[in-house]
């Protein structure tokens, strides 16, 4: 599957405003769009309840009748994150018939999906839920676990198929690919997202994917 095809296909989420007759689950999606938006605003701005009352053009009653708190909207959006994530990640797994593809093609989906969605880099990076419930913490970490694992999947993939050394150690690989991207992530946030996760890919891949890997 060329990478073009993935890209296109990440989720960038949009506020786009209904009627007032929308159902509940809508109603809830425009809030959850309204919280991306304001996450997405460079200088930080606080994230209240009042202000995405703003956004929205509504009360806050009416967010609290769909959401009893904003760690609820955070975890709506972190499961957002992860069904974006694994139905693309699962797209490459089985469709990319080359384990090292899939290797180069999962950390481009990743980066990809950060440039496209800023906002929700804040999330990945435990940015904006320094202040907000410990659980959301623990969601975000588990899902960088599920991550590397998959990583992991992929690299076996390949030393199976010949492709790389067999005797790689794909624990230590996965976690170092795993930093990078992380790492991406973070400067993308630090950077106000002036520093796009995938500058300078094609000269990093060929230090960070070994020949074995290209």
């Amino acid at each position: 599957m060329l990478y073009s095809q993935l890209y296109s296909c990440v989720t960038v989420i949009s506020l786009e405003h209904s009627s007032a007759s929308v159902k509940s689950s809508e109603k809830r999606d425009q809030i959850l769009q309204a919280l991306a938006v304001l996450l997405e605003h460079p200088q930080r701005i606080k994230i209240t309840t009042a202000a995405l009352a703003v956004q929205l053009g509504v009360s806050q009653s009416s967010i609290y009748r769909c959401f009893s708190n904003k760690s609820q909207m955070f975890e709506a959006l972190i499961e957002f994150i992860e069904k974006t994530l694994f139905v693309l990640i699962n797209k490459i797994l089985q469709e990319e018939h080359s384990g090292t593809k899939k290797i180069e093609n999962l950390l481009l989906l990743l980066l990809g999906f950060s440039q496209k969605n800023p906002g929700m880099t804040r999330i990945l990076v435990n940015d904006v839920l320094i202040n907000e419930n410990e659980h959301l913490q623990l969601r975000v970490n588990q899902l960088h676990d599920r991550l590397e694992a998959t990583l992991k999947q992929a690299l076996r993939f390949a030393a199976s198929e010949g492709q790389i050394n067999r005797n790689v150690d794909v624990t230590a690989r996965a976690n170092l690919l795993l930093c990078f991207v992380i790492g991406r992530w973070y400067q993308f946030v630090k950077s106000e997202f002036e520093r796009d996760p995938l500058t300078d890919w094609e000269v990093q891949r060929l230090t960070l994917l070994p020949s074995e890997l290209l």
